[in-house]
């Protein structure tokens, strides 16, 4: 990419980054690019879709919360509460995130999203450890346990709340404590 090309980009994320905090996820692509001093096609140019720079706006904090996930190593059923407590947290502070993570209305996903596809694939890690360990109830899924912590954590930009909040509902998805 020429100078001017990787210039034009970083202050398109750097104006999205902006206006998505202020906004969310719908902040208007015209006012992202006037941010910018770049016009609409330059935008459209470097992020086709808006799902594309919001994956490029939140990829950093998604690839950080993954690496915490791999991280984990203890017991399944508390390493995937925590991480989940983790996402939350993140998502009820970083405003719009929750709208790169989940998939649209019709169930579809971009394959060349990729924040949905990292956290989807560190969350799978975890709910299949929880899962051979007997920690989660039976038919509980992966999309399960993203579309819990992503919906709590979009009724409080509070992160201790965020995290309270999975912790009161993970006791449903957990399996019951044998003795």
């Amino acid at each position: 990419m020429r100078a001017d090309g990787r210039r034009n980009r970083e202050q398109i994320l750097a104006a999205a980054r902006h206006l998505v905090g202020c906004d969310g996820a719908q902040a208007s692509l015209e006012a992202i690019a006037r941010r910018a001093c770049v016009g609409s096609a330059t935008l459209h140019r470097h992020f086709p879709s808006r799902r594309a720079l919001l994956d490029a706006v939140f990829h950093d904090g998604v690839v950080r919360l993954c690496e915490r996930a791999e991280a984990l190593d203890g017991d399944p059923g508390a390493d995937l509460e925590t991480w989940l407590e983790e996402l939350a947290a993140y998502s009820a502070t970083t405003k719009g995130v929750t709208d790169a993570l989940l998939a649209g209305p019709d169930g579809h996903i971009d394959e060349r999203d990729t924040c949905h596809g990292l956290i989807g694939d560190a969350a799978a890690r975890l709910v299949d450890r929880a899962k051979d360990a007997g920690a989660l109830r039976d038919g509980v899924a992966t999309d399960d346990v993203l579309a819990l912590a992503c919906s709590l954590s979009t009724v409080t930009a509070d992160p201790d709340a965020a995290r309270r909040l999975v912790r009161l509902a993970f006791g449903g998805v957990r399996a019951p404590h044998r003795e």
